[in-house]
């Protein structure tokens, strides 16, 4: 099955997330604090250790500014906040004043799970070879990081579940048309400026502005004839 990747990696989020909300029932506060600062050090590592993939700067700059205008300018930080606020209305739950806003669950776990080489050549490995290995792998990866960002983030991590099916299944539909033109300085310009946007997570920055500055150095690496 073409998308069997792509749908082991969203249901092991769904697991993942549904064991980390289950578990925080029963965690003390002290341990959720805890759990959620060694969770910041591990996205800390995962940022840093993909930028170090090597970029080109003037394809990392312009993707950026370029990237984050059009984010600005179709709002896409907003239009998520009010998908995530629009379903966590939705849905009853005990209001608590330390309940962690779905929306913020969403976006973070979406960048942790989209970003990433693994996605990326996973998903051309199942379009081209029918091979699902490479997704297996980062389906297991991926079930523990947001096992442990539920705990904290609370449910909403489990909605960036259908946004791995859709980003991993379109890259894989695709992988027929895109592969050839993905050489390795496209995948790693791409993986560096997402793991940028990784860092970024710690920061107060609206980082799903920035989402589509990984994709636009594709185009600018092909433009630049790195």
């Amino acid at each position: 099955m073409l998308l069997a990747g792509a749908l082991a990696n969203g249901i092991a989020v769904f697991i993942g997330s549904f064991i980390g909300v289950i578990i925080k029932k029963g965690i003390p506060e002290r341990i959720n604090t805890a759990m959620m600062q060694g969770l910041a050090l591990v996205v800390l590592y995962v940022g840093i250790n993909g930028s170090l993939k090597g970029c080109d700067v003037v394809v990392m700059v312009i993707s950026i500014v370029v990237g984050v205008l059009i984010g600005e300018w179709l709002k896409f930080d907003e239009k998520i906040m009010e998908f995530g606020t629009f379903i966590q209305s939705h849905i009853p739950h005990k209001e608590s004043k330390d309940d962690t806003s779905v929306a913020k669950a969403f976006v973070n776990s979406t960048l942790f799970t989209c970003v990433g080489a693994m996605a990326i050549i996973g998903a051309l490995q199942s379009g081209m070879t029918n091979v699902h290995e490479t997704l297996y792998a980062k389906a297991l990866i991926d079930g523990v990081v947001t096992l442990v960002m539920a705990t904290t983030l609370g449910w909403g991590v489990a909605l960036s579940g259908f946004s791995l099916i859709i980003y991993e299944g379109t890259l894989t539909l695709c992988a027929h048309f895109v592969a050839p033109y993905l050489s390795t300085v496209m995948i790693n310009q791409m993986t560096c400026i997402g793991s940028l946007l990784i860092i970024a997570l710690a920061t107060n920055i609206k980082v799903a502005n920035f989402i589509l500055a990984p994709f636009l150095s594709i185009f600018l690496t092909m433009l630049m004839g790195l």
